[in-house]
Parts: C-alpha cells; sequence; structure tokens
C-alpha cells in the first residue's frame, strides 16, 4: 500500500458544547465503530479509533471498498449496521469475535454499511492541509454513484435545519449533531470539532456493586435497575465515575445492604441464559480477564442519573451520577419515566438506508 496518508491514522476528534456553534457544517453524529477506510487498488485496511486494524471484523466492506470507492483514497466515516428500526449497535459489538468463521457469518447475516464524512486522500493527493469546505465538496464528487455499502454522511450549514436534526434523529438510533468549521484542516487526534448530545435524567434502583480494581473496600461500579410493567426489575446500565475517597465512603454505605443471591431480582442461577443481566461468574467478551460477577444488594436505593439515550432496555452509554433521591420509593422507578425519541426513518436521513434490512446510496 502507497497512499499519501498511509495507516495508522488516529480520527480527527470533537469535543461536547451545549449548543450549536454557528457558521459551521452540521451533520448527524452517528452511533457506530469511528474508523478510517484506506484503499490502495486491491488492498483494502479498515483503521479504527485507537488505531488498530479493523479490516478482518468487516470482510463485506473491505469487498465493498474495492467495488464501490475510488481506486485510492483514504476516507473517514462510521461503520454501521442499519436495520428497519434504527441503528443496532450491539450487532456490530459481535463482531468483534476471534472466530474468523462467525464474523463471516455475521457479515452475511447483519451486514454493515460505512457513512462517509471526510476525505483524507484522493489519488496522489493529500487532502488534510485543506479547508474542511474543500473537503466535503471532493468526498460527495468520489463517492458520487458508490453503493451499496458506502454512503455520504447529509449536511448542512443551516443551523435551524441541524437542530431540527437534532431533536429528530435520535428515533433513528443517532445520539446527537456535529458542528465542523468550514476552515479547519484535518488534524488527526485533535479536539477541534463540536458535538451536541442529548442529555437526560432518570431515577434509577442500585441493586449491586462492584468491587473497584484496586481492592475490596471501594466501590468500583453501581449497577441500575429500572421496573418494568410486569413488575420485573431489569438492569439497565452502572456508574462508576467517583472519586477515590467516594468509593470508600460508598463501600461503607452500601454494606447494610448487601444481601445474597436467594430472592434477589437478580438470581443468576434461575436466570435463563442470554438474559441481560449481571450474572456471577460471568466475564467481558471484549477482555476475557474482566470479571463481571458483583454484590448483590437489597433494591432500596435510589439514584438519579443523567444518560444520552437507550439501546433497547439499557442505557447505551455509562450513566453518570447525579444525586440520591431518598425522597423516591424504588417501585416508582420505572420505564414510564423515560422518554421516547420520535420515531424517525433511517431511509429519510440516508435513502436506501436500512430498508428492509438493504442498503443503498444517496449523496
Amino acid at each position: 500500500m502507497d497512499l499519501p496518508v498511509m495507516p495508522p491514522v488516529s480520527p480527527m476528534l470533537s469535543k461536547a458544547v451545549k449548543s450549536l456553534p454557528p457558521d459551521a457544517s452540521y451533520e448527524p453524529k452517528w452511533d457506530g465503530f469511528r474508523s478510517i477506510v484506506f484503499r490502495d487498488g486491491d488492498q483494502v485496511e479498515v483503521g479504527s479509533r485507537n488505531e488498530k486494524p479493523m479490516t478482518r471484523y468487516f470482510p463485506e466492506l473491505v469487498a465493498a471498498a474495492v467495488a464501490e470507492l475510488p481506486p485510492r483514497c483514504v476516507i473517514d466515516g462510521e461503520i454501521v449496521i442499519a436495520t428497519d428500526h434504527g441503528l443496532d449497535f450491539e450487532a456490530l459489538q459481535q463482531r468483534i469475535h476471534p472466530a474468523d468463521s462467525r464474523v463471516r457469518m455475521l457479515a452475511e447475516k447483519t451486514p454493515a454499511s460505512f457513512i462517509a464524512f471526510d476525505l483524507l486522500a484522493l489519488g496522489d493527493d493529500d487532502y488534510t492541509g485543506r479547508p474542511f469546505a474543500r473537503r466535503r465538496e471532493a468526498l460527495l464528487d468520489a463517492l458520487r454513484g458508490a453503493g451499496p455499502s458506502f454512503h455520504v454522511t447529509p449536511a448542512t450549514t443551516d443551523l435551524d435545519l441541524a437542530q431540527r436534526w437534532f431533536d429528530e434523529f435520535e428515533g433513528a438510533g443517532l445520539d446527537g449533531v456535529i458542528a465542523k468549521p468550514l476552515s479547519i484542516t484535518y488534524q488527526p487526534d485533535k479536539r477541534i470539532m463540536f458535538k451536541i448530545k442529548h442529555e437526560r435524567t432518570a431515577d434509577c434502583v442500585v441493586a449491586g456493586y462492584r468491587v473497584h480494581k484496586s481492592g475490596s473496600d471501594a466501590i468500583g461500579s453501581l449497577l441500575l435497575g429500572l421496573y418494568k410493567d410486569d413488575g420485573t426489575l431489569a438492569s439497565v446500565g452502572v456508574i462508576g465515575a467517583f472519586p477515590m475517597a467516594k468509593r470508600r465512603q460508598l463501600f461503607d454505605e452500601l454494606q447494610p445492604l448487601v444481601t445474597d443471591f436467594d430472592g434477589h431480582p437478580w438470581n443468576w442461577a434461575a436466570h435463563e441464559a442470554g438474559e441481560r443481566t449481571p450474572r456471577k461468574n460471568e466475564f467481558s467478551r471484549w477482555n476475557a480477564g474482566k470479571d463481571l460477577s458483583f454484590v448483590p444488594l437489597r433494591p432500596e436505593r435510589v439514584v438519579e442519573v443523567r444518560y444520552d439515550h437507550m439501546e433497547g432496555e439499557r442505557f447505551r452509554h455509562t450513566a453518570q451520577f447525579n444525586r440520591w433521591r431518598p425522597d423516591r420509593e424504588p417501585s416508582s422507578c420505572t420505564y414510564a419515566q423515560l422518554d421516547s425519541p420520535l420515531t424517525f426513518s433511517l431511509g429519510d436521513i440516508v435513502p436506501g438506508l436500512g430498508v428492509n434490512g438493504k442498503t443503498g446510496f444517496h449523496a
């Protein structure tokens, strides 16, 4: 491979802001795996946010890159799996698997798409030193007529339209809006773009904790639950960003609530395989040595947390501690309190994406 911009490259990043800045190019914030695709003829490499190659996990995108992209190019974007009901991040996570046979089976069953939003190189030309406005124009030209796996993200300079996107597109699984100053050059690993994400609060039941990696007298994370309509307590996520002094304080405070699994709503021995609830002796597929077993607590304490959006029944990202709610009864912590975003089709954002499980292209 011999390109003007060679792998590995750390993607250009964004920093969180409370409102969208004026005089920028705005685009939806896609919820997938950030990636840079390098193509030089039949050679394709799929890079990741941490510069490690993901090429082996997305064989269908490697084949699509040869079929759809210019012969020599470097394109920044997001790998997503689109469905009729929006983006499916959980299906995307399942691709990171050591067995090649499983990866190829999933590639056929739930094929990924690539949403392109920046151009780093084309032919013999390095575009990283050019302003974003020119890179965007070149990207549209380079991918015009591509498809069905590679797409260019929509973009606008209309601030009012971008704000409407922020409100509407969440229903399709997008988690905010990115703002790019029109004059910025491409600066790897620099936070010079801006992002605005959804932030909401929810009152959750604390039903367990995991011990901090430093020892047994500090809390690593608190396990959160919400009650379903049938009265069962579902696991919805964790909070874990506490100073060490607070971790030790919480450990002492929670000891009176420690119980065993008999009668606990997350009695792992009584659950069927595949249920998304913390279970004893469970391990993370991302880190084979990470023990996900937990200490059960009587579900009597309520905490208010901040979260951005849901993925199915769970928080998509780690929630953030807001405050304790001693005034709330645990039984009142239900899914009914959560906002339901407007339903919005991916096909209305990128025509053909996620329609009947198929993909298509529109620039």
